[in-house]
């Protein structure tokens, strides 16, 4: 691989805001976020996930909130005060990345909300990082066009890590042999950006090097397909679902129960966010504005970068095809409209049905307790389930208490398989593993 000086590349950069700090990121995945914060450390930013959850991130994270959060608040506080209260750290030099949103969950009040727990404890010389195009992407100075682009590209290549591990370490042959990959995998990727020229073209073309070795490592695994598997569709919040340490590592779980997840991906939020950005634009009659030409661009980027990426996985992923965002919004509209409803609860619902026409064998919704979205998808669930034939729906409510996981898993896995008999949408099967 081609060697760059990197001392150069930052300086074309130019001075940005950053420089000096270490940003800390609440990896919703776990490979999502290691390869994010790989990719700002490809632009000479420090950058690293919060450690792993623990019995202090829940102490913390009640000690600083007022109870009245849903769970996830409380879990990336609870982390972000565990990197505060190291012992030598300067919180001066920590920043705090905190994405935001649009829409009705609280999701989009977790940033300013982290910043008044922060002015209130004395900690008002850290900084709360979230750029959006709202705000023209504040914070990043000459970063910004290197840092979408960058960020979109490990995020897609993450999503495709994250897909094959869950394919084949329900079949794997040598217990732990998945995981092993996985981790490889991610190392490789993290390794390779952060050593490559941030420009577009050799960062693409190394890239898609690292995911064609990703795919040799992983047919080097000893599996054996097992079609009485159930494959079953995870949806719900996206922290929760993706945080395993907040959903007591529910897929893990599903797996020692003899199932297969097919878990939604991180991308899946950036489309439908980009779908509500064309569909504000044309209401207001904005789509050939500049912001709609900006809008279309950035689309046609995105999607060109994840062809590129996903390319030789076009085998693999037979029979897991992700619906687009356009056939996820389709379904949900007969019992949740876009135009009446927004965020996860359409994308759910939407999502479920698309996977059901896909041959899953049930679906399972992880979303934190008092969600508003979980609890409307909640309520909508009985007659989708009864309109595909009686599709088993269960929602797993998580809000950091202690729960019977296990049975609960263990009865719904029994209704699965009992579907599996008698639904009417059959499972297309790739050809890995073999």
């Amino acid at each position: 691989m081609l060697q760059f000086n990197r001392g150069s590349e930052q300086e074309g950069l130019g001075s940005h805001p950053l420089a000096g700090k270490k940003i800390y990121i609440p990896p919703m995945a776990y490979g999502s976020g290691r390869a994010f914060a790989a990719g700002f450390r490809a632009l000479g930013v420090d950058a690293d996930i919060t450690p792993p959850s623990d019995h202090r991130t829940k102490e913390l994270g009640a000690r600083y909130t007022s109870g009245d959060e849903c769970y996830p608040a409380k879990v990336t506080v609870g982390d972000f005060m565990r990197v505060l209260q190291t012992p030598g750290v300067d919180p001066s030099k920590i920043v705090l990345f905190m994405p935001t949103a649009d829409g009705p969950c609280r999701f989009g009040q977790y940033a300013p909300y982290l910043k008044g727990i922060l002015e209130a404890n004395g900690y008002s010389s850290t900084q709360v990082f979230s750029p959006t195009s709202n705000n023209g992407y504040a914070g990043l100075g000459s970063l910004a066009t290197p840092f979408l682009r960058t960020g979109w590209r490990m995020l897609v290549a993450a999503d495709i890590l994250q897909k094959m591990l869950l394919k084949y370490r329900p079949h794997e042959r040598n217990k732990g042999d998945t995981d092993a990959v996985f981790e490889e995998c991610l190392d490789d990727l993290c390794s390779t950006v952060e050593k490559t020229t941030y420009k577009p073209a050799p960062q693409l073309k190394a890239v898609r090097a690292v995911m064609e070795r990703c795919l040799v490592r992983f047919h080097s695994i000893p599996a054996q397909r097992d079609r009485s598997v159930p494959l079953i569709g995870v949806v719900g919040e996206i922290f929760c679902r993706l945080h395993t340490f907040s959903n007591e590592n529910l897929v893990r779980r599903l797996e020692e129960y003899g199932g297969e997840a097919w878990i939604s991906d991180l991308t899946e939020w950036i489309w439908y966010t980009n779908a509500e950005q064309f569909r504000k634009l044309k209401l207001k009659r904005n789509l050939f504005s500049l912001e709609g030409i900006a809008a279309w661009v950035r689309n046609k980027v995105q999607r060109r970068d994840e062809h590129v990426i996903l390319e030789p996985f076009k085998d693999e992923i037979v029979g897991y095809e992700e619906p687009s965002t356009r056939e996820v919004l389709d379904a949900a509209r007969p019992y949740l409209p876009q135009d009446g409803a927004l965020g996860e609860m359409v994308l759910n619902v939407g999502k479920a049905i698309c996977l059901a026409r896909r041959g899953v064998d049930g679906i399972i919704d992880i979303s934190p307790f008092t969600c508003m979205n979980g609890i409307i998808c909640e309520a909508i669930y009985p007659k989708v389930s009864r309109d595909l034939g009686g599709l088993p729906i269960r929602t797993f409510y998580f809000d950091g208490t202690q729960t019977d996981l296990d049975r609960d898993l263990g009865v719904y896995m029994e209704l699965a398989r009992t579907y599996m008999r008698r639904k009417k949408h059959a499972r297309v099967y790739p050809k890995h593993p073999a």
